[in-house]
């Protein structure tokens, strides 16, 4: 597919529309003035720029959010975990980034280990639509699943409703339980999350061609790598290659 033609097909409105959600704080965050940074940011500049696209941030404070926008084609493309319910609307590439998923309690919990967490009469908060959400709805069989509006909000629900165990990304929950006394993480992680880009399932497969070489080709330069550490971010690593 020539550079023409991808313009016109991931951009069809002539504007590179990229969805961006800020309740992944690994990926992406709001500064004092209220504009979007981070990872996907500069992901999202990176591939406009390569396009000669105009590009314009779509911003959403969860990811269900700025999954359904993309699904819709109210924006061309954006950064998601990939889960197969997702995979419905949304062509993914492979992955750029690879994040862990932990759970927290409080410290008189008797809950010591990941695998203590599915039991009945136990509640779980997550945020709605989050790839957490998606995960736990179809491995938990006896616990109750809690969801709170976004991820950042899911600490404060837990303790708001009394629940059992938050889950989340590491680094937000860590965040939180610094700021909170009483808490700890559970040691390990339930699952690993497979950050990737995507666009609306009706683009053609020629497009997705193009999202995913971009995808690959910041992988093998180091764009992705050197994003990471330029956000301070820890706790994600590069995605492999694809093979």
């Amino acid at each position: 597919m020539s550079y023409d033609d991808a313009r016109r097909e991931l951009a069809p409105t002539g504007i590179f529309r990229a969805s961006i959600n800020v309740g992944n704080p690994i990926l992406a965050n709001l500064d004092a003035d209220g504009k979007p940074f981070g990872v996907s940011v500069d992901l999202a500049g990176e591939f406009a720029r390569r396009l000669g696209i105009p590009l314009e941030l779509v911003v959403f404070d969860s990811a269900g959010k700025s999954v359904d926008a993309v699904t819709a084609e109210q924006a061309d493309f954006g950064f998601f975990a990939v889960d197969p319910v997702r995979g419905a609307g949304i062509a993914f590439s492979a992955p750029y980034v690879l994040i862990e998923g932990a759970y927290l309690v409080k410290n008189d919990s008797p809950v010591r280990t990941n695998d203590e967490v599915d039991r009945a009469g136990r509640s779980v908060v997550v945020g709605t639509g989050s790839a957490y959400d998606l995960y736990l709805t179809r491995a938990l069989q006896h616990a109750q699943i809690v969801r709170a509006p976004t991820s950042p909000s899911v600490v404060q629900t837990f303790l708001e409703q009394d629940a059992d165990v938050a889950a989340g990304v590491r680094q937000q929950l860590e965040a939180d339980a610094a700021r909170t006394p009483g808490l700890r993480l559970l040691p390990g992680r339930f699952m690993v999350i497979q950050q990737a880009m995507g666009i609306p399932k009706a683009r053609s497969p020629e497009a997705v061609d193009v999202l995913r070489q971009f995808v690959e080709e910041m992988k093998a330069s180091g764009f992705v790598a050197d994003a990471l550490a330029r956000h301070g971010i820890e706790g994600a690593s590069v995605a492999p290659m694809a093979s």
